[in-house]
């Protein structure tokens, strides 16, 4: 096994579902532009649900309550870069237009599951679709699963 690309990147995402739509980013990537779910790492001294809870900020310019726990992914990327997400379900509580979004993100994108698949060629990974499915499959587990922090 090699360790080039280890210690593996700690990540978090979110599900911001409204009325039967999802909050996405769409993103400039390496790959081109890309839709993801508002993401990014952990930060020092932060738990997985604030740094959730700032990446979606961050990244949409929404505040967000975070409701639900929908898992912890593994990723492994091109470059070799392995990534191990946990997802969080969230409601949306206000888009705070005067913020700026992040570097890179062009803008945030309000999409249905089905106008999410029709654009599955911009996806950053298959876990954009992967959480959305597992979310209307079986719902979300207790935001608790998720938010052990000592």
């Amino acid at each position: 096994m090699t360790t080039a690309h280890w210690p593996p990147h700690v990540t978090v995402a979110t599900v911001v579902e409204d009325q039967g739509r999802f909050l996405f980013v769409y993103e400039q990537t390496d790959q081109g532009p890309r839709i993801n779910q508002p993401a990014g790492h952990l930060e020092p001294g932060e738990s997985l649900t604030q740094a959730a809870i700032r990446e979606t900020l961050e990244e949409t310019r929404w505040r967000v309550e975070l409701t639900g726990f929908l898992g912890v992914s593994t990723y492994s990327a091109a470059n070799g870069a392995l990534y191990v997400r946990s997802t969080f379900l969230g409601r949306p509580l206000a888009e705070d237009t005067a913020l700026q979004l992040d570097t890179g993100i062009i803008e945030p994108l309000w999409l249905t599951p089905d106008e999410l698949r029709t654009r599955q060629a911009q996806w950053r990974s298959p876990l954009v679709g992967d959480v959305i499915d597992l979310f209307l499959q079986h719902g979300a587990a207790p935001l608790e699963l998720g938010s052990l922090h000592r």
